[in-house]
């Protein structure tokens, strides 16, 4: 190891990382919540899944004054914060002592009723609107510590906090975090183009897929390879992430509706049981995106797909090998896009 360009890469990655560190009380996060200063999204909401005694207990804790982790934010343009790390933790403490608005903003059902406690059991069976008004109060001073990301800090760096940080029961995907970090206009395309009939007719997943972000992917894969996919390297979630961060600030959404919708009809139209290959009824990711993106710059150059032979060369042994084993390098990945896409063109 090279001492000083070790010390020299370390310097220059933590420069890209600053943090502010704040005690505010519970009462303070539910308004905060209420008011829309600590955003939550959406992909977040999905994951409360905390069951009611793990929440009673952070209920206890509190009460108790025992510390309790940290909740991680990430700081926006606007001031605002949103949420990185303690969604479970944020969630408990809205749905048991916030009122009906903050609650809605979360998309939590119902007041938080106490139960299974030992240590604080006249506790069990109370809600946070049961009990007399001191008890309340000592609840909302409680200091929760809060570490904030500062907006200085860009976007890829937000991407890499949020994966080291995501380590619950049910973390999230790297789509589902690209939705929290990349928000708005080309994250709201993506969920649409998503639930495209056409797409859902040839794209099979799992049924978890269906809700861990993999479909909105998928969208992303094809237009992240279809317009660049000349230029990848090797990291399929950098390359992505960038393309992401492109398209967020500048992405042509009629011409891309127009050629995402004529690629998916046309590939429902020629393959009425999806993209899959033999008797296997899920869509490998690989033989996706060589399919799609295929057909989708052969629809570009001659604004139809040739049938020809379709089922026999997806199943063949070419296609096969540069869509199995070690397959992200760009070699393989132009190899198995202008094989279909030669297809879909007829001339091969």
């Amino acid at each position: 190891m090279d001492v000083v360009s070790f010390s020299a890469q370390l310097e220059k990655q933590r420069h890209k990382v600053d943090f502010d560190t704040y005690d505010i009380t519970v009462q303070q996060l539910i308004t905060m919540v209420e008011e829309g200063a600590i955003d939550v999204a959406p992909a977040y909401q999905r994951h409360f899944r905390w069951n009611v005694r793990k929440r009673c207990e952070l209920v206890e804790s509190v009460f108790l004054g025992v510390p309790v982790p940290s909740l991680f934010m990430a700081t926006n343009k606007d001031g605002t914060w949103e949420l990185v790390d303690g969604v479970q933790r944020l969630s408990t403490l809205v749905q048991f002592a916030g009122g009906e608005g903050s609650r809605k903003r979360l998309m939590l059902d119902g007041a938080l009723e106490i139960s299974e406690l030992k240590k604080l059991s006249e506790l069990n069976g109370a809600t946070f609107a049961d009990l007399p008004q001191s008890t309340r109060l000592q609840f909302l001073l409680r200091p929760i510590k809060i570490i904030t990301l500062n907006d200085k800090s860009d976007l890829e760096v937000r991407f890499d906090l949020f994966e080291r940080l995501n380590t619950g029961g049910e973390p999230l995907t790297a789509q589902e975090i690209r939705a929290c970090i990349y928000r708005g206009e080309f994250n709201r395309f993506l969920e649409k183009m998503a639930g495209s009939a056409d797409f859902n007719a040839v794209v099979r997943l799992t049924g978890r897929q269906q809700t861990d972000g993999t479909r909105e992917e998928c969208v992303l894969r094809f237009f992240a390879f279809l317009n660049n996919y000349t230029k990848f390297e090797h990291s399929v979630v950098g390359f992505l992430n960038d393309y992401m961060d492109y398209a967020s600030k500048k992405f042509e959404y009629e011409s891309g509706e127009k050629i995402f919708a004529k690629t998916f009809r046309g590939l429902s139209q020629i393959l009425p049981d999806g993209i899959v290959r033999g008797n296997r009824k899920i869509t490998p990711i690989n033989l996706f995106e060589a399919v799609s993106v295929g057909a989708g710059l052969a629809v570009k150059k001659s604004g139809k797909l040739v049938k020809g032979t379709c089922l026999t060369w997806m199943n063949s042994d070419e296609l096969k090998e540069l869509t199995t084993g070690a397959t992200n390098n760009l070699k393989v990945l132009k190899g198995r896009i202008e094989f279909c896409r030669d297809r879909f063109l007829g001339v091969k």
